[in-house]
């Protein structure tokens, strides 16, 4: 099962460090969160979620990941 056919199951998962919604990149191998701005990855399909496994992204890629690159 490829997360990115499972809008259900994108629905209930959690950062797991503040327990809020993710985001799934435009790429489909990133789960993001914007509060925190971690990114997650999506190896083989399966979503890495330890705490351990978020990784903190730069400005560009916080722009990237939410569309709010300025024109």
């Amino acid at each position: 099962m490829e997360i990115e056919a499972d809008e259900t199951l994108l629905r209930i998962l959690a950062c797991p460090l503040d327990k809020g919604p993710l985001v799934l990149s435009a790429g489909r191998d990133v789960l993001y969160n914007p509060r925190l701005r971690l990114r997650y990855p999506i190896v083989d399909g399966v979503p890495q979620l330890l705490p351990s496994s978020g990784l903190r992204v730069s400005a560009e890629e916080h722009e990237r990941y939410t569309g709010t690159a300025e024109a």
